[in-house]
């Protein structure tokens, strides 16, 4: 069955499974790069110019940024969304990378950082301004950005070290649901069916308005190999070639629509 019509947009997440997911993926976070040992943490990352140990110091500094965002002044302006930030990150790399390797030069690791933000946030309204690198935003986006942070960098660790990363299910089904649904914000229309069992269903793409039976045009794949694709880790037809992404039909190539963020 096709999913059901909708107006393109960021789903609501509730904010109190939003903030649960968190830090239960933060938690988890902490527990396994507490788990990794000096020569592991010196091996290479997987991203570019980056060891395994810099990757550790962003993890850890998403997580520290929480508190010190929330506590500067409530910035004037109107705010940004999660869509909007998904695609302004990349304007802020060299930043990332330098605190990046500043963390992991003092040796910071997110178990330095999960307690204050999660104490900080349990403080803090979801319906209230804060400060973040890329613009304004209410709290309970920002938490939607840092989830989406966590998840992906959680991954790429699970990459790195060769070890599966035990995500929190809620945290990777939110995060999989976000980031479908920035696809259809971005490619809006209805003639291609992207499916991610057992969390998301999104249509996309101008075209022809699929209305029963089979969709002519289906992309079908799982959460992390979804997540690969949005974050830019793998590439599309790398992706195909794996066997990662099962497409059929004749709009059903979605390479010229990712990576999502950057």
């Amino acid at each position: 069955m096709p999913a059901a019509s909708r107006a393109p947009g960021i789903r609501p997440v509730d904010p109190v499974r939003a903030r649960a997911a968190l830090l239960a993926e933060w938690q988890a976070l902490a527990a396994f790069t507490d788990g990794l040992d000096a020569a592991r943490l010196a091996e290479p990352s997987g991203l570019d110019g980056w060891t395994t140990a810099d990757l550790v110091g962003h993890v850890a500094a998403g997580i520290e940024a929480v508190s010190r965002w929330i506590g500067q002044p409530v910035p004037d302006g109107p705010p940004i969304g999660v869509e909007e930030w998904a695609g302004g990150t990349a304007a802020a790399a060299k930043a990332i990378s330098e605190l990046a390797q500043e963390m992991a030069a003092a040796g910071r690791t997110p178990s330095d950082f999960v307690d204050a933000a999660a104490a900080v946030l349990e403080d803090t309204s979801d319906g209230r301004l804060t400060v973040t690198r890329i613009g304004p935003m209410k709290v309970s986006d920002m938490v939607i950005t840092r989830l989406v942070e966590a998840v992906v960098h959680a991954d790429d660790l699970e990459r790195a070290t060769g070890s599966a990363f035990p995500h929190d299910r809620q945290a990777l089904a939110i995060v999989t649901r976000v980031l479908a649904d920035i696809l259809a914000v971005r490619v809006p229309g209805h003639s291609v069916e992207v499916r991610i069992p057992p969390f998301a269903v999104v249509q996309c793409v101008t075209g022809p308005k699929h209305t029963r039976g089979t969709p002519p045009n289906v992309v079908e794949t799982d959460p992390r190999t979804w997540l690969r694709l949005a974050a830019g880790r793998i590439g599309w037809p790398e992706a195909i070639g794996q066997g990662g992404v099962r497409a059929s039909g004749e709009r059903s190539d979605l390479h010229p629509f990712l990576p999502l963020l950057g």
